[in-house]
């Protein structure tokens, strides 16, 4: 999946019930447009557990999925398709600074991917309305742990700082499976606790209704749409947390919602559903922060 909500119309329903409540490793990324210079560290960047990137409020940000991946955009952090880019974008993007984060979905099998064949026929569910793609039975974790495990791998070996794992949230979604809640509390463990045994800071993508159990497992979150669904208060406890939360807008132009996520904290864009290079940011919260030494083999 690219990324985006799974089954949006069983998201959207949900929604109108909530809306109710709403690298010292590289050169400095500098003082761009967005608010990318650096004041105080986020985390020395190594591969030990316990040294990961701790990414902090105040963070631009660039998000690139599809289309020829632009390089030159002014932020301290990129997240861009583990397997789509080999270590020399990473390499560089760090030369000059940036933190790179690693797009791997672990909620959904994708045809299109090369370890496809690796997935066995009985994990595979419905499809999330992307083609090519079926949800996941998450509850399988043995059968998963080594094909996830292999896929962060991977990450690490490109040299990423961090994972973006899509599909966190498949219990709220038709998947084909009966996934409880508990389901997707030990399997969102599973993943936080296989990134971070590989030196990587690890991302929550959605999942609003467990941020708070969820909390302590991840070091970020990702989020599509708060505002839209006028959720985007829920990812507060991150931000009190002193983390960092990546927020962008599909439908929504920034003059309709930068003022509300910068209030809160969030590093917000617009952004194409295709996830493009196109961007319209936000200004950065006023906590404006250096990501911190980038990752270094």
């Amino acid at each position: 999946m690219r990324a985006v909500h799974a089954a949006k119309a069983g998201l959207a329903a949900l929604a109108l019930l909530l809306a109710a409540g709403c690298a010292g490793g590289g050169e400095d990324p500098g003082d761009g447009a967005d608010g990318a210079g650096s004041t105080d560290g986020a985390g020395d960047g190594t591969g030990a557990e316990g040294e990961r990137w701790r990414p902090e409020p105040g963070l631009a940000w660039q998000w690139q999925l599809s289309g020829e991946l632009d390089l030159d955009v002014d932020v301290p952090v990129y997240d861009i398709d583990g397997f789509d880019h080999d270590a020399s974008v990473v390499e560089e993007l760090h030369a000059r600074g940036v933190r790179v984060i690693c797009y791997v979905n672990v909620g959904a099998w994708e045809d299109w991917r090369p370890d496809a064949g690796a997935f066995p026929a009985s994990l595979r569910g419905l499809g999330n309305g992307w083609e090519g793609e079926q949800w996941l039975d998450i509850r399988q974790l043995d059968t998963l742990r080594p094909l996830i495990a292999a896929r962060f791998d991977m990450c690490r070996d490109k040299g990423f700082d961090a994972v973006e794992p899509d599909l966190l949230d498949g219990w709220i979604n038709d998947t084909g499976f009966p996934l409880t809640g508990e389901d997707q509390l030990a399997f969102n463990r599973m993943v936080s606790s296989l990134a971070r045994e590989r030196g990587l800071a690890v991302g929550l993508k959605n999942d609003l209704d467990q941020i708070p159990e969820l909390l302590d497992d991840f070091d970020f979150a990702v989020n599509e749409e708060c505002a839209a669904f006028g959720e985007c208060a829920r990812l507060s406890p991150f931000i009190d947390a002193g983390k960092a939360v990546f927020h962008v807008e599909y439908d929504l132009p920034a003059e309709e919602f930068c003022a509300g996520t910068e209030a809160l904290g969030l590093s917000s864009m617009a952004k194409n559903l295709d996830l493009d290079a196109w961007r319209d940011p936000c200004a950065v919260p006023s906590l404006e922060r250096d990501p911190g030494p980038v990752r270094r083999e």
